[in-house]
């Protein structure tokens, strides 16, 4: 399957775990009891998922500074799931290009959310890219 469908399910085990409001590792057992992943999807989603729950504070913050006029609260869970696994890759993946991360993004939330979501999300990411790289 590939890539693609690990940041998929990344998104969808973040999104589970945000409508739970806990890093539950029962809820990631069940999830990966549910579905089938090859050796290196499995090994990304889990690396993706320790790495933005280890890191929750410093994402969020990156997220909520580019979110201009909104609050993270008001983002819905899909869209700020989909920030997430991106700014992690963004900032933790060096073998990951940073125009794989935000157009990888972007499909996910055409998929999951709407077009706006996907135009506001690639907004987010840009304006977080721009602001690293000064």
């Amino acid at each position: 399957m590939g890539r693609r469908n690990a940041r998929e399910s990344a998104m969808k085990l973040l999104y589970q775990l945000e409508l739970n409001k806990s890093y539950d590792e029962e809820i990631i057992e069940v999830f990966f009891e549910n579905e089938k992943f090859n050796d290196d999807e499995k090994e990304y989603i889990i690396d993706s998922i320790n790495t933005v729950n280890e890191n929750l504070d410093i994402i969020d913050q990156k997220i909520e500074k580019h979110i201009e006029g909104w609050k993270k609260d008001r983002l819905s869970r899909i869209d700020l799931a989909t920030l997430r696994i991106a700014i992690y890759e963004i900032m933790y993946r060096d073998d990951i290009p940073t125009e794989v991360s935000i157009n990888e993004s972007i499909e996910i939330s055409k998929k999951f959310s709407s077009d706006e979501a996907s135009k506001f999300i690639n907004g987010v990411l840009g304006s977080f890219v721009r602001s690293k790289d000064e």
